[in-house]
């Protein structure tokens, strides 16, 4: 009988290992798509400006810095948006109406904010709550449609993107104690509605950025290490396998679609029950039926992340950094707008970098290979 071979396990982590593994390669996609998306911007700025392109650059890639509150603050919004698109893509379901969503969940914790009375210590537990419960209303529809009626959801979830938006305005203009005419926008709102302050001075960052990185921890674990997310993204995979594996196929998507709709609710909760920087104020809405941009910026951080919840915090840190920086380069003559330039274009790259990434890591590995053996007939 012969011995077995005892075999000593390798020390420290394989470095050849990691680079094919699928998160560095849409680590380093995601990279390759901000570069491309930056300096397609910088040219537009040559272009635009040539004499001020250096500093408006520098303003985009470091401006956040000097603003790190707001940068947490405007993350936190399109981080919930950002999982919510990233969930449901998991899922294979491309939800579009996170804007619709969102504004939903802003809404409903307007109304609790204004027309509940409620003890200090909860009542902002309750609107958040609200919040969410508004996005779920306004996520299940379309996935009732998709589930039982085979109705594109990139249709629906449009379409409510706009009812939502006409619905919520028009209700809020029609509320005394929730609109101000003569502003033309919402009142402020009680201190007992308002998510406690970070208290970072001259910012509105609050709690709400902890409950977004806390939720993406939660759904990562989810996705990643229990039975429901196996499911989710079996169906995503092939929906028929799932069905004849007694998936459930039907559930998952209305599931899914509840479950991102209410994400993206709680991070309208999370934007308009933020305490402002002016003392005493709070944020307030101006209803100029124009669907909420944090939705479709949830899918450019989506895409950015590679629908990887964890992913998607950096992602949405990132976008809210260089969107910070941006609106800092118009004090060297550029327009805000530069940004979404920028922004538009890292999305566009990020549809295909990992396409573009394989490519250049074959011809890299080409190119190594080629070098390799010139060396080793130098050598003969």
């Amino acid at each position: 009988m012969q011995d077995k071979q005892t075999q000593t396990p390798k020390k420290g982590f394989d470095l050849k290992q990691l680079t094919k593994s699928r998160g560095f390669s849409a680590f380093t996609a995601a990279l390759l798509a901000i570069a491309l998306g930056l300096i397609f911007g910088f040219i537009v700025m040559i272009l635009a400006n040539p004499d001020k392109a250096i500093s408006g650059f520098r303003y985009v890639l470091v401006g956040g810095l000097g603003r790190f509150g707001d940068v947490l603050y405007f993350a936190t919004p399109i981080m919930m948006t950002g999982l919510a698109v990233g969930f449901a893509f998991r899922m294979g379901l491309f939800n579009i109406g996170a804007s619709g969503q969102y504004t939903m969940g802003m809404f409903f914790a307007l109304y609790v904010g204004f027309m509940w009375d409620l003890p200090n210590g909860i009542h902002w537990i309750v609107a958040i709550f609200a919040g969410m419960l508004g996005g779920m209303l306004w996520g299940i529809i379309p996935g009732l449609f998709k589930a039982f009626l085979n109705v594109n959801e990139v249709i629906t979830s449009i379409m409510f993107n706009y009812i939502g938006m006409y619905l919520v305005d028009m209700i809020i203009q029609g509320n005394g104690v929730i609109y101000i005419a003569s502003k033309s926008r919402t009142n402020y709102l009680p201190s007992t509605v308002q998510i406690p302050s970070l208290g970072i001075t001259g910012s509105n960052v609050n709690l709400g950025i902890i409950f977004a990185i806390i939720i993406a921890i939660a759904l990562f674990i989810v996705l990643e290490r229990t039975t429901f997310g196996y499911e989710l993204k079996a169906t995503g995979f092939n929906k028929y396998a799932a069905d004849y594996a007694g998936m459930k196929g039907k559930r998952n998507i209305v599931l899914t679609m509840v479950i991102a709709g209410g994400l993206a609710g709680m991070g309208g909760a999370f934007a308009i029950l933020a305490p402002s920087a002016i003392a005493g104020s709070s944020m307030t809405y101006e209803p100029i039926n124009i669907i909420a941009a944090n939705g479709f910026n949830g899918i450019a951080v989506a895409l950015l992340g590679s629908s990887n919840p964890i992913g998607i915090i950096f992602s949405a840190t990132f976008i809210s950094h260089i969107q910070r920086g941006g609106t800092l380069a118009n004090l060297v003559g550029y327009k805000p707008e530069i940004i979404d330039i920028v922004i538009a274009v890292i999305i566009y790259f990020s549809a295909f970098a990992m396409i573009m990434n394989a490519a250049i890591g074959r011809f890299i590995k080409a190119r190594i290979n080629k070098r390799h053996q010139k060396t080793e007939k130098e050598a003969k």
